[in-house]
Parts: structure tokens; C-alpha cells; sequence
């Protein structure tokens, strides 16, 4: 643990942390062929894990996304898991069983279109009682644009820029109602107040909105924003926008460096030292005792890389079949044949130098004296994303995480499906509890009070107005403000 704890600037640890659950769907971490497996695309599993999470008090239930199907040597892959519902669909059924863990759904900015998606993201919003949220992601690569009618339209250097305009259009539909414009009661003269309801005009280089947005705002005001991408740009866009970041640094001192860098970013932005919460993702695996714990990691590692899973991970970036070797042997000596891996498993396997990175591999295998199958289960262990321990020494190592701030919480990513989550809820956060760094209960209806964030300040343009000119030169300052960020980019 870093001696150096002090993160300054303003901010105060809360000295609590909060948990979610991550489902990821498509990925190659979640064991599927153990006995107690169950189905990754049933309702089921994903109702007893939501159903779980919830008695663990656990702040909200998160669902990745998959746009295309992950491909190994141009075919569907079929050695990890490929199940992924529709995001909204599944959390719209997930709202009717639960009552009060949050709901995130991941949505494309690339791939979607600001109306609907602001709009659907409200129906869900409505529906669980102010219980949603949207982890803003977005894609740029033609593989995945393939799938769409406008495939592979947007620059990499533009991604950001199109997401702070799609989030900015989301928000200014989200706050276009007014507090109170549905009549309480029978005896008012309309349905909806007069001057209440307003249009929204947006003119952009990918997309044009002219729109009266159809619901009022929740009970949470708007859906909460998370935000995962981890560059100099997506952070500084998570700074200016999101209220929770999905992080990929869990070792405690890469997530303090982390806060500090993000802190720095928000006050820049504008923003308050802590409003921007963390909470990176981890794989926990526990036990009663530290020994049992480490038995268990070895069991679950060995399902989660097994010899046909370690050849297909090197086939991703020798760009050739490798079935003819040895697991359990050396690493081919063959060259690669690619010079640099595509995106088509995932963003782990895009943009790496093929020949490079096997000559590195191969000294660092032989170095070591690691098999092919050793090697793969080392590059995929997530060492830096894993607790494993025991039930009370995990706790006190995440008590460091609460007193110093580090983090906000962790989005747990369940090895085993639908009982990852067991040993966690029923032996982790009572110690957890135990040591005042975990709730109790629930801070409210809200996920915005689960995880104890502000009321959002309404969108610029969204004071009342009379008049269609008011509403247009409003939608005209916000596009300047974008136009002179993104100069700053």
C-alpha cells in the first residue's frame, strides 16, 4: 500500500464504499462449463443475480454491450461466453422484480441516435422509480460499424466530440419539463401546465433534433451518467459529465493515482472535488481461510483458461491457426503473420504489434519456464482487478480503499453466473458492515441517493421560455460551448 495517501485538493474521502455487479455478457472470464453454471441469455440468471445483489444492498446492476458478435479467426467465437440480451429490454423486466437496486444500461453514442435513446433511458427511468443509468461508451472502428446502416462513418479523433454533443442533447431532453407540469389534480384546466414543455433543436455534423421530448423527469431528475473509457480524452469527458466512472484500476495505488488525476481533471472542468465518483471493476474470489481462498482462485482460473482457450488467445495475435501445438509446450517459434491484431475479440486484442509482442512473449515464457497454457492464464489472471482472501482479510484491505478514498466502490464482475455473488453478499459485506465502511441500508428510492450524488443542475436551455426563438438561441449557446471545447480537446 502507498505511504502517500494524501489525494488534496479538496476532496474528502466518504470513508464508504458501495458495491455493483457487473454482468458482462460476451467475455472470456466468466466460467460456463463448471456443474453450476448457469444459462447467460434465460431471464433467470440474470433475475437471481440482480435478486442477489439487492439483498446485498449492492448500489446498482450493470450491463455491458455488444454491437457484434466477437469473431476468432473470421468465425464466431465459441469458446468464450456470447450471450447479451438488450441491455433496456432486460433492465425494463429486472425493474419489475427488484425495488431498489439501480439499473445501468451500457448504450453506444456512435450507435444510437439522442431522441430515442434519451428517451428510452427516460421510460426506464419512470418505470423503476428513478433507478436508471447510462454508461456512455463509444465506438469508432468499421468492424463493428458494419452492422449498421451508417457503419464506419466517425473518426477516431471525433468519438468524443459526438458523445459530449449526444450527452449534452440527452440532458437538455431529460430537464425539458418543468417540476410540477403535470397537473395534481383534477380540478386544473389542462393536463400539462402552459410554457412547461420544451422543443429541442440540435444541429450536428452526424445528427440533426427538432423535438418535443414526451415524459417528465423522474424522481432522480435524469438518469445517472457512468462513463468508462480510460484515455487523456474519455477522462477529461467523464470530468466534465459523468457522475461515475467505471475504471480499470482497482490495485490500490494505480486507483489512487487515479483519483488524484481524475479530481484535478473535474476542479479544471469546472466541478467540485468529489463529484465525480470511481468504482473500478474486480473479480472477487473468497473463501473462509486465505488457503481455501487461493485453492479457489486455481480451480476458477483453470476453467476460465483451459487448452483449447489458451490457443485460441495466442491465435489472436499470431493471426494464424495454432491448434498443432502443445498447451502444455513451449510458445509457437513461428512468426506472426498480421502486423498488427484487429478489434474483432475486443478492445484487449486491438492494435497490438503482432511480431513485437510474440518475440516478448516468447523471452518472457522462456525466461519464466511457462508453458503456452501458464503463460495465457498469467497475461489473463487480471492480477491488478482480483481480491482473493479470506472473507476478513479482504474486508481489511478494503477498508484502506474507504479511509483513503481511493475508490468509491467496486463493480463486481462474477466469475460464475448466478451464484457468483453468494460468498460476497452472505460472508463479505457483513464484515464489511462490521467495520462501518458498508450500508446498511439503502440511502433512499434513488440510485442518485444510493450513491449519495446531487440533484443535477438543470441543462442551460432549460429555464421556461414562450417562444420557438428563445428555445433556438439557447440551442445555439450550447453548440458554441461544444465548439469551444472541443477546440480545447
Amino acid at each position: 500500500m502507498s505511504e502517500n495517501t494524501e489525494i488534496g485538493s479538496g476532496f474528502r474521502p466518504s470513508g464508504q464504499l458501495q458495491f455493483g455487479v457487473f454482468f458482462q455478457g460476451v467475455n472470456s472470464g466468466t466460467i460456463w462449463k463448471a456443474p453450476e453454471a448457469g444459462s447467460q441469455t434465460d431471464f433467470e440468471s440474470f433475475r437471481r443475480l440482480a435478486q442477489t445483489a439487492e439483498r446485498g444492498l449492492f448500489a446498482a446492476f450493470f450491463l455491458g454491450e455488444g454491437l457484434r458478435l466477437r469473431e476468432h479467426l473470421g468465425r464466431p467465437h465459441a469458446l468464450d461466453v456470447a450471450g447479451r440480451p438488450d441491455a433496456q429490454t432486460m433492465l425494463a423486466a429486472l425493474a419489475a422484480v427488484t425495488t431498489k437496486i439501480g439499473l445501468v444500461a451500457t448504450q453506444n453514442t456512435t450507435y444510437n441516435d439522442p431522441a430515442d435513446l434519451a428517451h428510452r433511458l427516460s421510460s426506464l427511468d419512470l418505470l423503476s422509480g428513478g433507478r436508471a443509468a447510462w454508461n456512455v461508451v463509444t465506438t469508432d472502428n468499421a468492424w463493428t460499424g458494419a452492422n449498421f446502416r451508417r457503419g464506419g462513418y466517425l473518426d477516431h479523433a471525433d468519438r468524443y466530440r459526438h458523445a459530449e454533443a449526444f450527452v449534452e442533447t440527452a440532458k437538455r431532453i431529460w430537464d425539458a419539463w418543468d417540476d410540477g407540469a403535470i397537473a395534481g389534480s383534477t380540478a386544473a384546466p389542462g393536463w400539462a401546465a402552459p410554457d412547461s414543455i420544451r422543443r429541442v433543436r440540435h444541429e450536428g455534423q452526424h445528427y440533426s433534433v427538432d423535438y418535443v421530448p414526451r415524459l417528465p423527469r423522474s424522481a432522480q431528475h435524469r438518469p445517472v451518467l457512468f462513463q468508462a473509457g480510460d484515455s487523456s480524452e474519455g477522462r477529461d469527458f467523464a470530468a466534465r459529465q459523468a457522475d461515475v466512472i467505471f475504471s480499470a484500476h482497482a490495485k490500490f495505488d494505480a486507483a489512487l493515482d487515479f483519483r488524484r488525476d481524475i479530481v484535478a481533471r473535474t476542479l479544471k472542468a469546472g466541478r467540485g472535488a468529489n463529484d465525480v465518483q470511481i468504482m473500478p471493476a474486480s473479480e472477487f474470489i473468497l473463501a473462509a481461510t486465505a488457503a481455501e481462498a487461493l485453492e479457489k482462485k486455481e480451480w476458477v482460473r483453470s476453467l476460465q483458461i483451459g487448452p483449447r482457450q489458451a490457443i485460441a488467445y495466442l491465435e489472436q495475435f499470431w493471426g494464424r491457426e495454432l491448434s498443432s501445438y502443445d498447451p502444455d509446450g513451449p510458445l509457437p517459434e513461428i512468426d506472426p503473420v498480421v502486423e498488427e491484431t484487429s478489434e474483432t475479440r475486443g478492445s484487449g486484442f486491438h492494435g497490438a504489434k503482432a511480431r513485437q509482442l510474440a518475440d516478448q512473449w516468447r523471452a518472457e515464457a522462456k525466461d519464466k519456464g511457462l508453458s503456452i497454457r501458464q503463460f495465457v492464464s498469467a497475461k489473463t489472471s487480471r492480477v491488478d482487478a482480483t481480491f482473493t482472501g479470506s472473507y476478513a482479510e479482504i474486508a481489511d484491505r478494503l477498508g484502506d480503499y474507504a479511509r483513503a478514498g481511493a475508490v468509491d466502490g467496486f463493480n463486481i464482475s462474477p466469475w460464475l453466473v448466478p451464484s457468483g455473488l453468494d460468498d460476497i453478499v452472505n460472508h463479505l459485506v457483513p464484515e464489511l458492515q462490521e467495520r462501518g465502511i458498508y450500508p446498511t441500508e439503502y440511502g433512499g428510492s434513488t440510485l442518485r441517493e444510493h450513491l449519495s450524488l446531487p440533484v443535477p443542475v438543470r441543462s442551460a436551455d432549460a429555464s421556461p421560455v414562450s417562444a420557438a426563438s428563445d428555445v433556438d438561441t439557447a440551442g445555439d449557446d450550447i453548440r458554441l460551448e461544444l465548439a469551444v471545447r472541443s477546440q480545447q480537446l
